[in-house]
């Protein structure tokens, strides 16, 4: 809509201070004849903007201009900025232009500087197919989900959700609703989502306290006590990985590292990560395992 398209304009004018006709056409995919009119119109309606012809000119604002910042105290500013900066970080859609309008409420080029928030880059991507954005709506709207599950044994089921709540936990998207095939509320990671489709079903809303979260039922695992002896080429990740009292430096160089972990594929692999950095002290049965999985990799690779 052309007023949608004048608010942006005149926000990112208060961001960026001047921009190219050209540039602004090709944001809003128009022509830089339509953005010259949208100029006009916003000239009309009181806004102080104006044209500066030639090279390094552009459109700009009068630069003391600024949307009424009264809504928000700085320090209201500033908790919302972190909030929209960690949910930024993982990868929720639309967030860019909001942080664009606090900026222009408080035209600060530095406002929303102060913090940046990432996540690991393996995380997953929520909003495949629209998926998240799609449960927003139907979570709000209380909208009938369908959707094809994978479970964490790879078998896929069709499910028919009432969307309760869209949750943030361990880098990656989750949903909480009552699953009606299931008769329960479950947890389904957004990852393993597909086909999802919104109904005009409506229901009534359920709390989501006692949610169970969609996964096989548990496997009895045993714990293994480890003791590692780490390089020193390593020794960023040790002190990454546990806490400085765990940490005991030899007289070589190296450290050892004694620690409890469920003892499982995870674990193989979470040792081997280290290469030849590390070495299983105790006890022999994960030494052994270890020892011949190395073999194994070593073997593909000679191949």
């Amino acid at each position: 809509m052309k007023i949608n398209r004048l608010l942006e304009i005149t926000l990112i004018l208060l961001n960026k201070g001047t921009i190219t006709a050209g540039e602004l056409a090709d944001r809003f995919d128009v022509s830089t004849r339509t953005i010259y009119r949208d100029i006009d119109v916003l000239s009309s309606a009181g806004v102080p903007v104006f044209t500066n012809r030639g090279s390094g000119g552009g459109i700009s604002l009068l630069e003391n201009y600024a949307i009424n910042k009264a809504i928000l105290t700085e320090h209201e500013r500033d908790s919302l900025l972190l909030a929209l900066k960690t949910l930024k970080s993982t990868k929720y859609p639309e967030i860019d232009m909001i942080l664009d309008k606090i900026g222009a409420l408080f035209k600060n080029n530095t406002a929303s500087d102060w913090i940046r928030v990432e996540f690991s880059p393996w995380g997953s991507g929520p909003n495949a197919e629209n998926k998240l954005l799609n449960i927003k709506r139907a979570i709000l709207e209380r909208r009938v989900i369908t959707l094809d599950y994978i479970n964490a044994n790879g078998i896929t089921s069709q499910r028919n959700i009432e969307p309760l709540q869209l949750w943030y936990k361990g880098q990656a998207w989750y949903l909480n609703g009552y699953c009606r095939t299931r008769n329960d509320i479950r947890t389904f990671r957004l990852s393993r989502i597909k086909n999802l489709v919104v109904t005009d079903n409506t229901f009534v809303r359920k709390s989501v306290e006692n949610i169970v979260e969609e996964e096989p039922e548990p496997v009895p695992q045993n714990n293994v006590t480890l003791k590692l002896r780490f390089q020193p080429q390593d020794l960023y990740r040790v002190y990454d990985d546990y806490d400085e009292e765990l940490i005991v430096r030899n007289p070589d160089g190296t450290y050892d590292v004694t620690v409890t972990f469920p003892e499982d594929e995870w674990v193989y692999g979470y040792i081997m990560s280290f290469g030849d950095y590390v070495e299983v002290l105790e006890p022999q049965h994960i030494r052994d395992i270890v020892s011949d999985r190395m073999k194994k990799a070593l073997e593909l690779y000679k191949k």
